[in-house]
């Protein structure tokens, strides 16, 4: 079974960490490119999992090179984000390289946390954004970073799980509605995220 929690135990020490980060990188990269998906022209979902967090805490700790200290926030902001059995979670991203462009764009996508869904057959499940801070500012302007989560039924991870028919996951906000089909890779991953 999958872990649902990175605990303290399980964290590589720098000097080991730093011996295999390379060839650790190039597994994530593997990893996480049967977790993400496209949808419009640029928003792209990254659904995270256990590995993917123990990946980003690690990273963290390398980079940063705070110690002990440190490894307490890392674990408070990245523990939440791994799936607990019932859900999948997504880091949302709005990649936008033209800064003048993604000020207006993002300008425009002001609610866009509680405007994501995925369907499953005839359900819809809609995203629930992360409410650890605010992701829309008062001028209405969105993060281009979301953090959201889908909570399923048992029936619907089932359903996500058995593969038949499409899993759509789209945005329906007035400025972006856009969606994508799931490749069957991507589906196939997500599968695991589910208890």
């Amino acid at each position: 079974m999958t872990p649902r929690r990175i605990e303290p135990s399980v964290i590589i020490p720098l000097a080991e960490y730093g011996a295999q980060r390379a060839e650790r990188r190039k597994r994530m990269t593997e990893i996480k490119k049967d977790r993400r998906l496209e949808v419009g022209p640029f928003a792209t979902f990254y659904f995270e999992s256990y590995d993917t967090m123990l990946h980003q805490v690690q990273e963290m700790l390398f980079i940063e090179k705070g110690g002990a200290e440190q490894l307490p926030d890392e674990l408070a902001a990245y523990n939440p984000l791994i799936p607990q059995g019932s859900e999948l979670v997504a880091t949302v991203m709005f990649e936008i390289d033209d800064p003048i462009r993604r000020a207006r764009v993002l300008g425009m996508l002001g609610g866009v946390e509680h405007k994501a869904f995925l369907r499953v057959g005839t359900d819809t499940i809609r995203g629930v954004a992360e409410d650890d801070q605010e992701r829309t500012r008062e001028d209405g302007k969105a993060s281009s970073v979301q953090f959201m989560r889908f909570p399923f039924t048992a029936a619907q991870a089932e359903e996500f799980r058995n593969g038949a028919g499409d899993v759509i996951v789209g945005f329906d906000h007035a400025n972006y509605g856009h969606m994508a089909v799931m490749p069957p890779a991507v589906r196939q991953a997500l599968s695991k995220d589910f208890a």
